[in-house]
């Protein structure tokens, strides 16, 4: 029975072997040949072209982005522009505009004027001194 047990083991052993050996003369089989060398090149510039390089798909992607954003943010700019234009052309044909956009914006008024500013902030009131309180 000993000697039984010790010949299942080398046989293991042996099938163990040529199995290693056949995977070795595959993959040296694989590294000598053309089509794992050009494999390697092709997956290694497709690396670099798509993603390392300074210039590469990854980049022109992100760069595609920025421009559209920053084009997004030209036309709202152009539009600001055009508003202000047709707002300064107006003030330029009619006074009564520009003496209307003083008093909406800068709460300018006249000499026989009082403007009372209605405001929904919830700022704290600031006290008033005893100059101010003598006016």
């Amino acid at each position: 029975m000993h000697n039984s047990h010790l010949f299942c083991n080398f046989a293991d052993k042996l099938q163990n072997m040529k199995v290693i050996t056949s995977i070795k003369v595959f993959l040296l089989r694989v590294w000598h040949s053309m089509f794992f060398k050009y494999t390697v090149v092709c997956i290694a510039g497709v690396l670099i072209v798509g993603f390392l390089d300074e210039n590469s798909v990854w980049s022109h992607l992100k760069n595609r982005q920025k421009i559209s954003e920053l084009e997004e943010e030209t036309a709202r700019y152009n539009a600001i522009y055009q508003r202000d234009q047709a707002q300064i052309r107006e003030m330029d044909k009619n006074p009564k505009t520009m003496e209307r956009i003083a008093r909406e914006r800068y709460f300018m008024k006249a000499d026989d004027e009082d403007i009372f500013v209605l405001s929904d902030d919830d700022r704290e009131a600031k006290p008033i001194s005893d100059n101010e309180a003598a006016q």
